[in-house]
């Protein structure tokens, strides 16, 4: 997975690889041409006195060094380029994907996971991506270049090449491979505190309601605990690698001057020739350790890319028609034929043998008990889930057979815990349509008995609105978000128990001008209070994801047990 997604991203830079390649080829025959020079310089020009060589050996070198050096920064940036690109297109990519997956597909993966995926495992990838760029021609260059310049130097000298190589090989291999289960446990981890911080932050009122700071506190601390274990034994194994490598380096290192000096003194060596060949050595262990570094990234980054690609190749249980219907043949209808639905891995189904239907400007409420079946209902008018039987149609279409885009642009939904977005009150309001005048605004406002409260804020419709709308109450909230779905201009109005959180004379109030004002547009209204809907043209009666009843307000009262006992527990029995 690591390598399809590299160069299915990377595949898009592949003229900036290229100047990568090119100017590090560049850097690393300088890197390798420079000892010799050295050599030059102690055996040709110290050894004669000859200054006049010397300097002019040293400037040269001088000039290779800084040919060497702008190379390097001019590879490096390439890379930096490609490699940041890439990541950006993974996030992109994964965000869109995401962004099309159902309730279904979020709740599999979870949504810390998910956040996850797109910033840390995404990281790792396009780290890896930047490091191999800029080593993947450098590491085996400076190896094998400065295997075959040693031998030139000095061939009795390179049985220490063929010892220290193949330890350090060794060393690299044993201990990256005891990283791979860890890099591994530490992204999972890492996706647990995501989970329990975004748990904690988002239902930071019931810890406090119910006291559960100090235990919160602990289970977060265990999670965080468990990164820390991890981690420290990655940093072990780390701690442990440079300076074994080091070692060898050193070692080998001292090996040539002791062989070396040997054979200098026998006159089968010259002092600049040892000198050039204990740093071709040092080329060739720093051409080693890079290619173990990379090796070392490549485990944490496979991971991670195999976490990335379960995203991108999960298969969306919501697919989207090529050539889907934009233009519906009764738009504002809504009707549901024997519908079913049933919970991936549910032993049961939720919904089964639901029959009805809304007309272009109707009201239809649903009812029932908690459990009953009504949220889950909706979702599946603009398709926030796809039925397992049966169909439901919006504008007599097929939800499965219409343009998503269209299908959405006809619904205005209005979800049991309205969100808020960061921003302000005007930014929320056009969500669903950012042409939206400020006159449609407040007249959207007005009718969600809201303009009242907006306009006492202190920037009125530039007033600022927090993450998810923590600094506006409840009921505020539920109106801001009626609101929002008014200004969408949708042909259907979906109202899942959205006036829980008003007061009965502001519902009362609210219900009057949404039926006034819009009496164009299909108002579908999950009800807990009966009577917010006792004027609906029809109500379904939902019990244990059935229907039990549908009709009038009086029509159930006489036909409906489960509707009567109801109305009875709410309004009294002579309702």
């Amino acid at each position: 997975m690591l390598g399809k997604l590299l160069v299915r991203y990377l595949s898009r830079y592949r003229w900036l690889l290229l100047g990568v390649l090119v100017f590090q080829f560049a850097s690393a025959l300088a890197a390798l041409y420079l000892p010799r020079l050295n050599a030059d310089i102690i055996d040709k020009g110290v050894a004669q006195a000859d200054t006049g060589y010397i300097w002019r050996t040293g400037l040269f070198m001088l000039a290779v060094s800084f040919g060497q050096i702008v190379a390097s920064v001019i590879a490096t940036y390439f890379a930096a380029r490609a490699a940041m690109g890439a990541g950006r297109d993974i996030r992109a990519d994964v965000f869109s994907r995401v962004s099309g997956f159902s309730e279904r597909e979020v709740s599999v993966f979870g949504a810390g996971s998910l956040i996850t995926r797109n910033t840390n495992d995404v990281q790792q990838v396009q780290m890896l991506a930047m490091m191999g760029a800029t080593m993947f021609v450098t590491a085996p260059l400076l190896a094998i270049g400065g295997i075959i310049m040693a031998v030139q130097q000095d061939v009795g000298l390179s049985w220490l090449i063929a010892v220290s190589v193949p330890v350090l090989l060794i060393v690299a291999v044993v201990i990256i491979s005891r990283m791979v289960p860890l890099f591994r446990s530490m992204q999972k981890k890492i996706d647990t505190v995501n989970r329990i911080m975004r748990e904690q932050l988002t239902g930071v009122r019931v810890v406090r309601a119910f006291v559960r700071e100090g235990i919160e506190e602990e289970r977060f601390r265990g999670a965080n605990t468990d990164i820390m274990v991890v981690g420290r034994k990655i940093g072990s194994l780390f701690v442990l690698l440079f300076p074994l490598f080091m070692l060898i380096l050193n070692v080998t290192v001292v090996a040539v001057i002791w062989f070396g000096g040997i054979e200098v003194n026998a006159g089968n060596v010259e002092v600049g020739t040892l000198f050039a060949f204990m740093q071709y050595i040092g080329q060739i262990m720093m051409g080693v350790i890079m290619s173990s570094f990379m090796a070392m990234m490549i485990p944490r980054a496979a991971v991670s890319a195999e976490r990335v690609g379960e995203v991108l190749d999960a298969e969306a249980g919501m697919s989207r028609p090529e050539n889907g219907v934009v233009d519906f043949a009764t738009p504002g209808s809504v009707a549901f034929d024997d519908v079913e639905f049933t919970y991936p891995g549910a032993e049961s189904p939720v919904l089964k043998g639901i029959s009805f239907a809304a007309e272009p400007g109707e009201t239809v409420a649903i009812v029932g008990s908690t459990g009953a079946g009504k949220t889950t209902l909706i979702s599946l008018i603009p398709r926030l889930f796809d039925v397992t039987g049966g169909a439901a149609f919006v504008g007599g279409t097929d939800v499965r057979e219409a343009d998503v885009e269209a299908l959405w642009k006809s619904i205005g939904l209005v979800p049991q815990r309205p969100f808020l977005f960061t921003g302000t009150v005007a930014s929320n309001l056009r969500y669903g349509r950012e042409e939206a005048t400020d006159e449609d605004l407040w007249h959207a406002l007005e009718i969600a008995q809201g303009r009242d409260f907006v306009e006492e804020m202190p920037d009125g419709l530039e007033s600022r609105i927090a993450q998810g709308g923590t600094n506006v109450s409840g009921g505020q909230r539920q109106r801001l978000a009626i609101a929002r779905a008014i200004v969408h201009q949708p042909q259907i109005l979906v109202f899942d128990d959205s006036f829980s959180a008003l007061d009965l004379t502001t519902d009362a109030r609210l219900r009057q001008a949404l039926w006034r004002e819009l009496p164009h547009v299909t108002k579908i209204v999950v009800a807990q209070r009966v009577s917010t809907i006792t004027d609906a043209d029809r109500i379904v009666v939902l019990e244990g994801g059935t229907m039990v009843g549908v009709g009038t307000h009086e029509e159930l009262l006489e036909t409906s047990k489960t509707y009567r006992e109801i109305v009875e527990s709410q309004l009294g029995v002579d309702a």
